[in-house]
């Protein structure tokens, strides 16, 4: 199938968007189907950044266009479509309504991925112009709360052939054979001993304040805070200086291509969402959210412990996980400590995330994708 995949992300960048488009796009190739990825032209990069950015392997073309910043991007998802209609795309896959809907208007069908609910002015207007369009299309959601949303604030239910529940995923082939976090952390030049990580960005509402209250209250723990852009690392290492911790490590940005190996050198990993949260193209994501790094923690096979947020519960269970309050420092203060103590806690907790990660892969979601997309098209 000739699969035509238009993202309006910065590409190549550290954004959590850009990543999930980037592996959705890869696993489809993957799968051997024909892809061309079309792309706003932020910046540009050769393959090999890519591959190393976004931790990729086989490779798929891709094509940067030129766009007018006051055009809000509609020239590009118009022109975007108009390449993928002269390439011969059976299918156009996107995770801009602009793109979709121009798609169907021009007589493709499309899938189109949502992450959150739709963002800007013209939004809901878009997204009710693409719900209405009669060509075939299939909608992806992250999590079954946002499908659920959806039909609430737009007053409608999606047809079953038309949904997709589709959790984001990781590669397990990149999760397999990494060392013992003794060993990953000899490796990179890390310091020894029970190492908790972060992986991720330092928005607001990531938690960033237990992180604080966590090195604070374990002063014998070493914490590796693996990720952030240098403006938002700036402030914390000033205030882990200003409060004399010196058990943290901060090591900005990690290209994907490495972040396995930095996740397995911890020995517990963290999810302290607070429940308002920042995505990276702002809005309040607490109530949907489907981060890629949850996926990530499940296939190092490491002790998770994770803000108790209802939308996780659709992946995760207290047989795979900590559950700990939201931004109480406390509390997490409390449940970390009994992990860091409890050996063999941590060796079960991990061993089922594991396992569990397995339901969880990128070309597995692809897959799914494919088999309703020939359903739809027969």
């Amino acid at each position: 199938m000739k699969i035509a995949c238009i993202t309006t992300s910065v590409i190549p960048s550290s954004s959590a968007n850009s990543i999930q488009a980037m592996k959705v796009v890869h696993a489809l190739k993957e799968l051997d189907q024909d892809v061309h990825l079309w792309l706003p032209e932020f910046q540009r990069g050769d393959w090999q950044e890519l591959a190393d950015v976004y931790g990729l392997r086989t490779p798929f073309p891709v094509d940067w266009l030129p766009f007018t910043r006051a055009f809000k991007q509609y020239d590009f998802s118009w022109n975007a479509v108009s390449q993928a209609r002269r390439w011969g795309a059976d299918v156009i896959y996107t995770w801009s309504l602009q793109a979709a809907l121009f798609a169907l208007q021009r007589g493709r069908p499309a899938v189109m991925e949502f992450h959150d609910f739709p963002m800007g002015k013209l939004g809901p207007r878009l997204f009710r112009g693409y719900i209405r369009h009669k060509n075939p299309r299939l909608t992806l959601c992250t999590t079954r709360a946002l499908a659920d949303g959806l039909e609430e604030q737009y007053g409608f239910t999606f047809k079953e052939n038309q949904l997709q529940i589709a959790p984001n995923g990781v590669e397990l082939e990149r999760y397999q054979d990494l060392p013992a976090p003794e060993e990953a952390r000899r490796q990179l030049g890390l310091n020894d001993g029970l190492t908790v990580g972060y992986s991720g960005h330092f928005y607001p509402g990531r938690g960033m304040d237990v992180l604080l209250a966590l090195a604070q209250g374990l002063p014998q723990v070493n914490f590796l805070w693996m990720g952030g852009r240098p403006e938002d690392i700036a402030p914390w290492r000033e205030k882990l200086a200003q409060d004399g911790l010196h058990n943290v490590t901060i090591t900005g940005f990690i290209p994907n291509s490495r972040l396995p190996l930095y996740q397995a050198a911890a020995d517990i990993l963290l999810m302290p969402y607070n429940r308002s949260i920042s995505g990276s193209s702002g809005g309040n994501i607490a109530r949907v959210i489907n981060p890629m790094k949850m996926f990530d923690y499940l296939a190092s096979g490491r002790a998770i412990a994770a803000s108790d947020i209802p939308v996780f519960h659709e992946v995760l269970s207290e047989k795979n996980v900590c559950f700990c309050e939201p931004e109480d420092g406390a509390d997490w203060v409390d449940k970390v400590g009994r992990l860091v103590q409890d050996e063999k806690l941590r060796a079960r907790l991990g061993a089922q995330a594991r396992q569990d990660a397995a339901q969880y892969t990128w070309k597995r979601r692809a897959q799914t994708s494919l088999d309703h997309l020939q359903k739809l098209l027969q």
